[in-house]
């Protein structure tokens, strides 16, 4: 019990180490590049203003998401509905979950890794971010209105397609890797 609460100290503290090389190294490669292009710093220095404020105006309520999905959501059902015997009811879920919500992919990152530690599968996870990324019921709407049935429907069914390609391609890499 002992020995695996210091491997896993020791694991988060190398993740923690990580991410600090790899801030360290962004501001670095951002101090380069605007030493290069300094008339760019105005733009550069404004953009990342707003998206930090937009961040920590919503970043409060991913916090109490996040509590109150940890509090609600039982693990039996994270892995009965999204787990590895889910099968296409696992696929359908995810997609209906990702195209469900409007906002910034940033807020479906914590959600998915609170899926992940319950229990859900790879894919479906890699499923639901695709979804929230590509699949938004008023983006369809949209799109139905300028682009027609026809490409709307289209576009809809291809990209539900090839997200699921890629989310059970992207799980047997893992796995492979793992093994």
């Amino acid at each position: 019990m002992k020995d695996t609460q210091q491997a896993l100290k020791k694991k988060q503290k190398k993740a923690v180490r990580r991410d600090y090389m790899l801030l360290g190294a962004a501001l670095i490669i951002v101090a380069v590049i605007l030493a290069i292009f300094p008339d760019k710093s105005t733009a550069v220095t404004t953009t990342a203003w707003t998206y930090l404020t937009e961040m920590m105006m919503i970043l409060p309520a991913i916090m109490v998401i996040m509590g109150l999905f940890a509090v609600w959501v039982s693990k039996e059902m994270v892995v009965k509905y999204l787990g590895k015997t889910s099968g296409f009811r696992g696929i359908v879920l995810a997609v209906f979950l990702g195209a469900l919500p409007t906002g910034p992919l940033y807020v479906a990152f914590p959600l998915a890794a609170g899926l992940i530690k319950k229990g859900a599968r790879i894919s479906n996870i890699i499923i639901f971010l695709s979804a929230w990324a590509c699949i938004k019921i008023p983006q369809e709407m949209v799109e139905l209105q300028f682009f027609g049935i026809k490409f709307m429907a289209l576009r809809l069914v291809l990209t539900i397609v090839f997200v699921t390609i890629m989310g059970v391609f992207i799980e047997r890499i893992i796995e492979w890797s793992d093994k």
